[in-house]
């Protein structure tokens, strides 16, 4: 998969990359929409795609990718009729003096990416060339990566490209260490047996890699987190063993990390939750960006660099998004003369330091994913006994944060569903992870006096409720 980060571009095509945790339905719609004519399959996948195609009148040519992999168990193909190629005889057959086709302009597609799993309306999101260019190289720049680093692979390239390292790395001829599946035992010895030096993920990669290992790294590991703020006693627990963490803030409609904690020296006098605490911020823009701002919804002026007043985050540079695939409309609401509208929700410290503090569209962002609130809502309100359906998040130890649903179910039921029940529902009818970890049942959802449900009344009491302990997904 990592060489096909190249040849596609390389060959004249578009890259697009596909979230591997999405249901075969999700997954045919986005083959659909990007109309993808080639589609290069993992091994452990391919009953995933040969399901998703079933549901396309123009399918893709499906191609299979057959690797050993160190620490797998191997994976049987039930249909291989459906591939019309191995990975390796294309190989073989290709032509080595191949002259790789050079994009006419800068400003040309090279990548589309699709944010959260949207059945309904999905949002393709097109990067240029020229974006993806300079992202790779600021990520490089912002992060202080030196020659020959060696990378581990945790962060998924379905991820904005995995935030542009598959080209970064590659341009200061680093090693790839990659992997299927997370699993923290093996993550560990990778780590020892192939010197790792640098590894991104979500901050539920790093809880999962310090909750039960004690032992000190035998040399530093550079972790950089994003897609929410690190809980401090993480960042605490993971620098006591030697991961050096940096943490940053950016969007798949920005290929990557824009906004970057850069560390003061004078920091370092400070006690430890001190420290955790301001590294918990997502920071200033990194070198390749333009420009980032927080602005008042109603006027469009800039706020109070106090660290209190809130306001939408803003956003223009190189690396913003094209637009989004075959929606005109979703682009213009998004792309304002010039600024990338982010939909966020933040704050700016005196120092010029960006802290997001909610998120105004109601993503619920679970080990890394976005998930929708409005899409579990939908599915919600398939079920015949419900009446009323809200989701928000609730803090979860492991996750971060995963999707709780209020629900108010219609009167003058014979047999009310119990929460184990609503859950499975789900799970029939979504990606595991978008699927409610927890379902409240109320006489009757609160309103505002428009009929409204305000979700931050929900908010504070799925806050109340502490954070789950045991995911069930």
């Amino acid at each position: 998969m990592y060489e096909l980060q190249f040849a596609v571009p390389m060959s004249g095509a578009i890259l697009n990359n596909i979230n591997t945790r999405l249901d075969a339905t999700t997954v045919s719609v986005l083959l659909r929409h990007c109309e993808s004519k080639l589609l290069f399959v993992d091994v452990f996948y391919s009953d995933l795609a040969v399901e998703a195609i079933k549901k396309l009148d123009k399918p893709p040519i499906l191609v299979l990718i057959e690797e050993d992999e160190e620490g797998g168990d191997g994976a049987d193909v039930a249909d291989r009729s459906k591939f019309c190629y191995s990975y390796s005889v294309l190989v073989e057959r290709g032509d080595p003096d191949f002259n790789w086709i050079r994009p006419e302009s800068e400003w040309d597609p090279i990548v589309v990416n699709y944010t959260s799993g949207t059945t309904s309306s999905p949002k393709g999101v097109v990067h240029c060339h020229r974006g993806i260019f300079v992202m790779s190289l600021d990520s490089l720049i912002d992060w202080t990566v030196p020659k020959n680093p060696v990378y581990l692979w945790t962060l998924p390239i379905f991820h904005a490209n995995g935030w542009c390292y598959p080209w970064a790395i590659a341009a200061v001829g680093g090693t790839n260490v990659c992997l299927r599946k997370f699993q923290a035992p093996l993550i560990h010895r990778l780590i020892r047996d192939h010197g790792v030096t640098h590894m991104c993920g979500a901050p539920v990669v790093l809880n999962m890699l310090t909750a039960t290992h004690e032992e000190p790294l035998k040399s530093p590991v550079h972790f950089l987190t994003a897609g929410s703020s690190p809980p401090v006693t993480v960042l605490l627990r993971a620098e006591s063993l030697g991961f050096v963490i940096s943490h940053g803030y950016g969007l798949t409609e920005t290929a990557g990390v824009v906004v970057s904690c850069a560390w003061k020296p004078q920091w370092n006098r400070l006690p430890a939750s001190d420290q955790a605490r301001l590294k918990g911020r997502q920071g200033v823009g990194t070198v390749g960006f333009t420009e980032i701002d927080v602005v008042d919804p109603a006027s469009g002026r800039s706020v109070e660099r106090d660290g209190a007043t809130m306001g939408e985050i803003v956003m223009r540079g190189s690396s913003v998004m094209l637009g989004y695939l075959k929606d005109p409309v979703g682009t213009r609401k998004t792309l304002k003369n010039g600024w990338f509208f982010t939909g966020d929700v933040g704050v700016l410290h005196g120092d010029g330091y960006l802290e997001i503090k909610d998120r105004s569209k109601d993503v619920i962002i679970t080990g890394g994913e976005n998930v929708s609130s409005v899409e579990v809502e939908a599915v919600l309100y398939t079920h015949s006994a419900v009446n009323e359906a809200a989701v928000v998040a609730r803090p979860d130890e492991q996750w971060g944060e995963t999707p709780c649903a209020f629900v108010s179910l219609k009167p003058g039921l014979t047999r009310k569903p119990t929460e184990k029940e609503m859950i499975e529902y789900c799970r029939e009818k979504m990606p595991r992870y978008m699927v409610p970890k927890t379902v409240v049942f109320l006489d009757e959802l609160p309103k505002t006096s428009t009929g409204k449900i305000p979700k931050f009344v929900l908010k504070e009491m799925a806050n109340k409720m502490g954070s789950t302990r045991l995911s069930r997904l």
